[in-house]
């Protein structure tokens, strides 16, 4: 499927996980929208998004199992984070239980929002390798105690690319009274979602990662006793307004002055080249290739399988453990001389080459990487073995 796509033939694509990549059959219709926008951008911006942004809520409530008026479009989860974070009335004293394998953006978020309010973001050491989903949860839950007030967590790592089990983590701080933050920006297109299912009282996703959206949709979806009391990010023309075209919520969080929606428009679209080319088929396929090559590549780099290598952990990316002392040399190195885009990422003093796996890869590009690799072991000290 590589041709449907509109990456540089040039070069090794391993770093779906980091961007996303659009395919061109939904980039047409995003530039479509755009033109069409521009063509009558009153008509279009007053009239005619309300109604494609009813019909692109309405697709995607089905994908990700919720209610539509539940949830409203975001740019990005660092936004939707940012707009709960806001919203939450916690005192000085009071903690927020994570991880240390969260997102760097979300760590710095969470710090400056403990800096304001005298809160405490708690990164709960997660022991690694990881051997068992009982082990993480037993590690996990030790950061509780009765301080703690709200639980925020990642669904799938970006920096270990570890598949955490939210749902169980979701039902027991619903039993213990906290309320429940989750970051899913890898999981929409990547594993199943059904977030009422799921029953967090915040949740977040991408659609322009593994969904193959345009740059710039993600949503937030909100549990409607938190509704009323989430303040907007941005204040503008739906605040206090005394004609409510929707409901508070809505009104609030859509209605965010002039601005390109475009990306958000492309849903429908984006779901049904996914259900076209049968991609819960193809995703399986990726996953096979990832957990196929995950032992091979550690037994190169002579380091261990951070967790079992099932897809109870791992979906279409995995993060193999690298010893460097220069990570970013050694990534500027796969990519300026062997035009391989791969991340080295960071995560509490350790480094990881994450591969990602999608419809576009291969296993000639996973077997080239590994011959680069056994190359730079030879010729440089960039990589400790």
């Amino acid at each position: 499927m590589k041709q449907l796509f509109l990456l540089d033939p040039s070069i090794t694509f391993l770093n779906h996980g980091s961007f996303g990549a659009c395919p061109k059959p939904v980039f047409d219709e995003y530039q479509r929208l755009q033109l069409e926008l521009e063509n009558e951008p009153v008509y279009f911006i007053q009239k005619k998004a309300a109604v494609y942004l009813k019909k692109a809520k309405e697709k995607l409530s089905k994908y990700i199992g919720c209610q539509p008026e539940n949830f409203f479009f975001t740019p990005n989860p660092t936004v939707a984070i940012n707009t709960v974070m806001r919203s939450l009335n916690l005192q000085p004293g009071d903690e927020i239980l994570s991880t240390n394998h969260e997102y760097g953006a979300m760590d710095r978020t969470w710090a400056y929002f403990c800096k304001k309010t005298g809160a405490k973001y708690v990164r709960q050491t997660i022991s690694m390798p990881v051997v068992s989903k009982e082990q993480l949860l037993e590690d996990f839950w030790k950061g509780y105690n009765s301080n703690t007030k709200v639980i925020f967590i990642n669904q799938i790592s970006s920096a270990t690319a570890l598949i955490f089990p939210v749902m169980e983590i979701c039902k027991k701080a619903q039993e213990l009274g906290l309320i429940t933050i989750v970051d899913g920006a890898h999981v929409p297109g990547h594993i199943s979602l059904n977030i009422e299912e799921m029953n967090a009282d915040f949740y977040t996703g991408t659609l322009h990662k593994w969904m193959l959206a345009p740059k710039g949709s993600s949503f937030l979806y909100v549990k409607k006793e938190f509704q009323d009391d989430l303040d907007p990010l941005v204040v503008s023309w739906g605040y206090d307004n005394e004609f409510i075209a929707q409901t508070q919520f809505l009104d609030y969080h859509e209605y965010q002055g002039t601005r390109d929606i475009s990306s958000f428009l492309c849903t429908p679209k984006v779901i049904d080249f996914l259900e076209e080319n049968n991609w819960k088929e193809i995703t399986e396929n990726c996953k096979q290739i990832v957990l196929d090559n995950y032992q091979r590549f550690c037994d190169l780099l002579s380091t261990t399988p951070i967790c079992p290598i099932t897809k109870e952990f791992l979906g279409q990316m995995a993060s193999i453990p690298v010893r460097t002392d220069e990570p970013q040399k050694l990534k500027e190195l796969l990519f300026e001389k062997y035009q391989i885009e791969i991340p080295v990422m960071p995560l509490n003093g350790d480094f990881y080459i994450r591969y990602s796996i999608n419809a576009y890869n291969s296993q000639e590009e996973l077997d080239r990487l590994y011959e680069v690799l056994k190359e730079i072991i030879a010729s440089t000290n960039l990589i400790k073995i």
